[in-house]
């Protein structure tokens, strides 16, 4: 296990360095790429019949990583915390009502919307995928991912409503996500679909259970946090806080995701303001925004070099085509044109639909998701199809949501 962390922060490392020194992209993007291009060489070579031993190497590093235990065991608990770490939980409070209408019902929304699109589109591919797996499909690519698409927005200085909704959207609809994933899943494995009251009692559990999880752990946290005046034992319990959460969280049933999200919005604003010196905050803030870059760069770079194991064809890719339209559609069906019929009641600027239907990157919990599926040709086909659409979303909008932003948002 050490060696293969060892290896993947080295890796890391390197292609960080290479592209903040000669390519210059937002950081998430460029080492994702620069992975990608280098996997996809070595997918080359060996294709021509030139075998290589980086190929061999990166196959069986991969081989050695269960990405999706990886992701949704470690890193996203440690992602959703610092990120809601630094969100202005009174300033999320004036967008309750997109964020919360963009996350669950725009989640649940978009997985029947790609579901159902996607059983109806693959047969032109020439390719059959049951309507089961096409809607685990949908819920899988639904949750949005702010990762890359956050510092574009800060640096093209898009109106701070825009950048709250899209941060609040992104940090619950992974939890969302998760239990209609649960859902569908348990629908597939029992053959029979669950009752309305079924259904209503899962996500009872799993997404109220997560929030009023998260409300008393980050409650505990921070009356702990305000006995206290010592940096590195808040440091301490903010760590112990997301790790023994989130291990407690999954032993009771209730979202892991969602609760880390709300901890981190009460010891973000409550604990940050009540309860820790001014020296404590800025070790607490370091010691998390250094976390948060560093897995974020890891995960990028695991997804660019994911590709040396997804199994492609024409057709696969001509589906993977469709899946990014009928992706983008449902983006724009459940996001766009709520926000524009609806931008005085949401509150927020003229053209603001525009930036969140292609502002709307999926990353690192659709692949762990579609990899968690049990093996077989169906896996296959939805691990490449949401390989596609997070390649082109992080590569195609993620690079070219700034000058949307500029253009359509601060134009006005």
């Amino acid at each position: 296990m050490l060696d293969i962390v060892a290896t993947c922060l080295v890796i890391t490392a390197l292609l960080a360095y290479l592209n903040q020194r000669f390519v210059g992209l937002p950081t998430t993007i460029g080492v994702m790429a620069a992975a990608l291009v280098f996997s996809l060489t070595l997918v080359g070579l060996d294709a021509l019949g030139i075998e290589h031993r980086l190929w061999r190497f990166e196959k069986s590093l991969l081989l050695s990583i269960d990405f999706a235990d990886v992701l949704m065991e470690g890193m996203l608990s440690l992602l959703l915390f610092a990120g809601a770490l630094h969100v202005n939980l009174s300033e999320l409070k004036a967008y309750r009502l997109p964020v919360a209408a963009l996350a669950v019902l725009g989640t649940l929304l978009s997985t029947l919307l790609v579901g159902f699109g996607m059983y109806l589109a693959l047969p032109l591919a020439g390719i059959e995928l049951p309507l089961i797996y096409c809607l685990i499909f949908g819920a899988v690519i639904s949750p949005t991912d702010p990762i890359a698409v956050m510092g574009i927005l800060k640096s093209a200085r898009a109106p701070k409503a825009l950048e709250l909704v899209i941060v609040g959207e992104s940090l619950f609809n992974d939890g969302v996500a998760v239990v209609i994933f649960s859902l569908l899943m348990g629908m597939m494995a029992s053959g029979l679909a669950p009752t309305l009251g079924e259904s209503l009692d899962l996500l009872v559990h799993e997404a109220g259970g997560g929030l009023l999880f998260g409300l008393v752990l980050g409650y505990v946290t921070f009356r702990l946090l305000k006995t206290v005046d010592c940096y590195q034992v808040g440091v301490l319990l903010s760590l112990a806080t997301v790790t023994g959460g989130y291990a407690l969280a999954n032993k009771l049933d209730v979202s892991g995701p969602l609760a880390m999200v709300v901890a981190g919005l009460i010891i973000g604003n409550h604990g940050r303001t009540l309860a820790m010196s001014e020296t404590t905050r800025q070790y607490v803030d370091m010691f998390w925004e250094l976390i948060d870059e560093i897995l974020n760069a890891t995960l990028f770079v695991l997804i660019g070099m994911e590709v040396v194991l997804v199994l492609f064809s024409a057709n696969l890719l001509v589906a993977g085509g469709i899946a990014i339209g009928v992706t983008l559609l449902a983006r724009l069906l459940t996001a766009g044109l709520p926000v524009a019929a609806l931008r005085r009641v949401f509150k927020l600027p003229p053209g603001a639909w525009k930036v969140l239907t292609w502002g709307g990157l999926r990353g690192g919990v659709s692949v762990a998701l579609a990899l968690s599926l049990p093996a077989g040709q169906e896996r296959d086909t939805v691990v490449a199809l949401t390989y596609c659409v997070v390649v082109f979303s992080i590569l195609v909008q993620g690079l070219s949501i700034g000058h949307l932003t500029r253009k359509t948002v601060l134009c006005r």
